[in-house]
């Protein structure tokens, strides 16, 4: 039987000496925070904008977050994640890597581990941003400037 060649050794003639997993791809969103996120089955180390986890989100509080959606579903140690974050501070960050991974996870198994993440809220995109500042509000965005006392 014929080995089958994939598109890149078609292409450059050579194998490839990475090994590609599957992963379920999904985005979170928080204020100015974007989560491209990939959930990988299996055992492996968690990966924010190619740092470890411990690395980039240092607090316990910050760890708790994070590891919500496998708690509610009962998946801790059952899946990895790598993920790139861009935009926001911290916690906007944070926020939004928990989305989706949520979304993620729903994406993996919906009948199973949709239910609780929904139940919890983790799979609603919370849309509050800045309000925008307006003109004529003396630099702020709900100021009104001072009447005069006559």
């Amino acid at each position: 039987m014929a080995k089958t060649k994939t598109k890149e050794e078609e292409k450059t003639g050579t194998k490839s000496k990475t090994k590609t997993l599957k992963y379920v791809y999904a985005t979170g969103k928080r204020r100015t925070s974007s989560a491209r996120v990939r959930l990988y089955k299996g055992k492996g180390e968690n990966t924010i904008n190619e740092k470890k986890l411990q690395d980039y989100f240092p607090l316990a509080v910050q760890r708790f977050i994070w590891e919500r959606p496998f708690k509610l579903t009962g998946t801790e140690g059952k899946y990895f994640v790598s993920v790139k974050v861009l935009g926001g501070g911290v916690v906007g960050q944070l926020e939004a890597v928990a989305h989706g991974i949520a979304k993620a996870l729903s994406k993996a198994d919906k009948d199973k581990y949709r239910p609780p993440l929904k139940k919890a809220g983790l799979l609603t995109r919370d849309s509050r941003i800045r309000e925008r500042r307006k003109v004529g509000m003396g630099g702020k965005s709900r100021r009104k400037k001072q009447s005069p006392k006559r």
